[in-house]
């Protein structure tokens, strides 16, 4: 299979939020998916990332990811999802854009990669893991929804 990973562009917006529904039903939380075509058209600046396609031009997965800073370390990388399709996991296209990811990062001069993966999900912990992840289970998620 011929795959190409590439920023992702307005064209694809419309995938992504099927993509988007897809990772909220996937992560068993659907009603927390409130994204929109529109929203993104309207806050594309903010909308980072890469997406795995194929010779046919489909999506088969996306990372996002955003700058941080952490005042114990400086200039880092936030990765906010990775997803690839359920028909096309195991196949290499998640390592593909996690190391696109990585080397964003490095080239960047990010001093760190962070990401959160959820408890329950053996499968990503482990490749997580493989890739020489540090998952610990010191802190936890705080929201504050507008």
């Amino acid at each position: 299979m011929s795959l190409v990973i590439r920023p992702i562009e307005p064209k694809d917006f419309e995938t992504l939020i099927i993509l988007f529904k897809e990772f909220a039903l996937f992560e068993k939380l659907p009603e927390k998916m409130m994204n929109s075509v529109e929203l993104i058209m309207q806050e594309s600046e903010f909308l980072t990332g890469f997406v795995a396609v194929d010779s046919n031009n489909e999506i088969l997965g996306y990372v996002t990811y955003f700058f941080a800073y952490y005042t114990w370390i400086g200039k880092s990388l936030y990765m906010d999802d990775l997803y690839v399709r359920p028909a096309h996991r195991a196949s290499g296209i998640g390592t593909m854009l996690l190391n696109k990811v990585i080397d964003f990062a490095k080239n960047e001069n990010c001093k760190k990669l962070r990401w959160q993966v959820s408890a329950w999900n053996q499968p990503a912990i482990e490749f997580y893991k493989k890739q020489g992840a540090i998952i610990d289970d010191v802190e936890s998620n705080c929201d504050l929804i507008f």
